[in-house]
C-alpha cells in the first residue's frame, strides 16, 4: 500500500518507528507535513494540495495530529476522507478525543466508568460541583492539556475554588474530578488497534508526584490486563470512533476508570517497556483495512430525501416487546435496523428471529416521518409553516 503519515516531527520516535516498520513490510511510506497541505474544493470532487502541487494518490493514512493544529489537521483529514482514503481514526474521533469535557461526555453515554467529573461556569456553582464528585481533595483539568499540563491536585474546597477562579479568570475552562486515591499516582495505559489491546503498561509517578506520565518523571512497566480492563480500553476507544488509540485508566476499587482516550499516542514508552512491535501491529492493521475507508454514516444514507438514520427505544409498553424482529412491523414501513444495543451488548445486523426486549435500543435507517411517529413524546404530524405574521417584529 500506498501510506502518508500525517506529522510535523519526521524526527520524533514514533513517526520513525511507523516509517521503518512500512518499509520493513514493504509499504511504500512518506511523512507528510500537516501544515503543508491546501484543502481544494474548487473542482468537482474533493481534492487536496500538497506543498503548492496536486496530491498523488494514497491508499491510507495514518494521522499524527499535535493539540496545537487540532482543527486545521482535522479538516485536512476529513478532506482525506471524502477522497475515499482509508484512515484508522477518522476527523470526528479526532476531535472527540482532544476535547476532555466532549470525551466525557460521550464515554459517560455509553455506560464507561470515569472518575466522577463535572463542569460549571459560574463561581456560585464551583461549590457545589466539588462536593458532587466526592468533595476535596479534588483533580482539576485544563479541557485540552497534554502530557499532564494542566492538571492540579487541590488538597481543600478553598484551594480548589482559588484555582478555579484564577483560571476562569484567565478564559480557561477546567473539569473538576474526583481524586481516586487508591490508584496512589499510578495508571495503565493501554494501546488499542482495531478491537483488541496490543500492548499495556502501568506508569507510577515519582516521589510525591500524583500525576503518573513519563514526561513528568514517572516510570513504566509491562502490565498483563485482565479482560474487563481490556474490554474497557477497546470500547472506550470504539465508542470514541477512534481505530488507533491509548487509553488511560486508573485502578478504581471496582474496577477500571477511564480517564482519557489519546487519538495520537506515543510509542517509545510503551515499546520500551513491553519489548513489542507495537508500530508493526499498526500498520498491519491499517493494510488489512485498506479498501475499506470509514465513511460517515449520518452523512451518507442522509442524502435520499425523507429518510436518515434515528435510534428507537423500545419501551416496556411497546406492542412489539417480546416479538421476533421479523413480526415487529419495522419492515413493513420502511424502517431497516442496523444495530441492537441491549445493556452493554452490541448486536450488529441482528437476525429476524431475535426477541425484542424492553429498553433494547435500535439503531435504524429508514423514513424519518415513520421513525418519527414511534417516539411518542413527539408530534406525529409535520408543522405546517405559516404565513408571516402583519407585524414581524411588534414595537414597543
Amino acid at each position: 500500500m500506498k501510506l502518508a503519515i500525517l506529522s510535523r516531527a519526521p524526527q520524533a520516535y514514533s513517526t520513525q518507528r511507523l516509517r521503518a516498520a512500512a518499509l520493513q513490510r514493504g509499504h511504500r511510506v512518506k511523512v507528510l507535513n500537516t501544515l503543508r497541505f491546501a484543502i481544494d474544493l474548487s473542482g468537482p470532487e474533493p481534492d487536496l494540495q500538497y506543498r503548492g502541487r496536486l496530491l498523488s494518490d494514497y491508499d491510507a493514512i495514518l494521522p499524527r495530529i499535535g493539540n496545537s493544529i487540532t482543527y486545521f489537521g482535522t479538516a485536512v483529514v476529513r478532506q482525506f476522507e471524502q477522497m475515499d482514503v482509508y484512515t484508522p481514526n477518522t476527523a470526528n474521533g479526532i476531535t472527540n478525543a482532544r476535547d476532555k469535557l466532549r470525551a466525557s461526555q460521550i464515554l459517560s453515554r455509553h455506560d464507561i466508568a470515569m472518575p466522577a467529573t463535572a463542569f460549571v461556569h459560574s463561581r456560585a456553582d464551583v461549590r457545589l460541583a466539588i462536593e458532587r464528585v466526592g468533595g476535596a481533595p479534588v483533580v482539576i483539568k485544563l479541557l485540552e492539556g497534554t502530557q499532564g499540563i494542566g492538571v492540579i491536585l487541590a488538597p481543600e474546597v478553598k484551594v480548589a475554588e482559588a484555582i478555579i477562579e484564577t483560571l476562569h479568570s484567565t478564559k480557561q475552562n477546567v473539569l473538576i474530578q474526583s481524586f481516586i486515591k487508591e490508584s496512589r499516582g499510578r495508571d495503565i495505559r493501554a494501546l488499542v488497534v482495531g478491537d483488541r489491546v496490543v500492548a499495556a503498561m502501568r506508569r507510577v509517578a515519582s516521589g510525591d508526584e500524583f500525576r503518573s506520565n513519563v514526561h513528568r518523571g514517572g516510570t513504566v512497566e509491562p502490565v498483563e490486563l485482565t479482560p474487563e480492563y481490556t474490554r474497557a480500553a477497546v470500547r472506550a476507544a470504539q465508542i470514541m470512533g477512534l481505530r488507533v488509540a491509548g487509553v488511560d485508566m486508573l485502578e478504581g476499587n471496582d474496577g477500571p476508570l477511564v480517564m482519557e482516550v489519546n487519538s495520537s499516542p506515543g510509542l517509545e514508552g510503551i515499546e520500551r517497556a513491553t519489548g513489542l512491535d507495537v508500530a508493526g501491529a499498526i500498520i498491519d492493521y491499517i493494510a488489512d483495512q485498506v479498501g475499506f475507508p470509514e465513511i460517515d454514516v449520518r452523512q451518507r444514507l442522509s442524502v435520499s430525501t425523507g429518510y436518515g438514520v434515528a435510534e428507537i427505544i423500545v419501551y416496556g409498553n411497546a406492542d412489539f416487546v417480546g416479538k421476533r424482529l421479523v413480526d415487529s412491523g419495522l419492515g413493513e414501513r420502511d424502517i431497516t435496523v442496523l444495530t441492537l444495543h441491549r445493556g452493554a451488548t452490541v448486536m450488529p445486523n441482528p437476525k429476524a428471529d431475535l426477541l425484542l426486549e424492553a429498553n433494547d435500543r435500535l439503531l435504524c435507517f429508514g423514513k424519518l416521518d415513520e421513525m418519527r411517529s414511534m417516539v411518542p413524546e413527539r408530534r406525529r404530524r409535520r408543522a405546517r409553516v405559516r404565513k408571516l405574521p402583519s407585524e414581524p417584529i411588534p414595537e414597543g
